[in-house]
């Protein structure tokens, strides 16, 4: 089971239908930890601090910023880039297949692009 962290500009409708699927889901947005407005660095290293995965659409700057974490050598739980033009239902799939079927651990240090086939 994952613990996911939804970037500030996450579509909220992809949260909601996660957890209306599974409610166990362990997932909260920027917006719910205090993070409103804080610039990707920011994210990405509370991310790191809680093990959060970080769920995105940001693929501009967020995968650069983990990528530089990574050459750093600093801790990076794991990022998914969702593009906005994949589907609500079929993000929603991912995401808790993600969630059913990963370890503990096993996406640090990676960045990873969804759907994953």
């Amino acid at each position: 089971m994952l613990r996911f962290l939804a970037d500030e500009n996450f579509n909220n409708q992809i949260i909601r239908g996660v957890l209306r699927r599974n409610s166990n889901v362990d997932i909260v947005r920027v917006q719910d930890v205090g993070l409103t407005e804080a610039d990707d660095p920011t994210v990405l290293e509370w991310a790191a601090q809680n093990r959060r995965v970080v769920l995105t659409h940001d693929v501009a700057t967020m995968t650069t910023f983990a990528y530089e974490r990574l050459q750093a050598g600093l801790a990076m739980p794991g990022l998914f880039e969702i593009s906005r033009r994949v589907s609500v239902g079929l993000a929603i799939e991912e995401i808790l297949l993600l969630d059913e079927c990963s370890l503990e651990g096993e996406w640090e240090g990676q960045v990873r692009f969804l759907p994953l086939r």
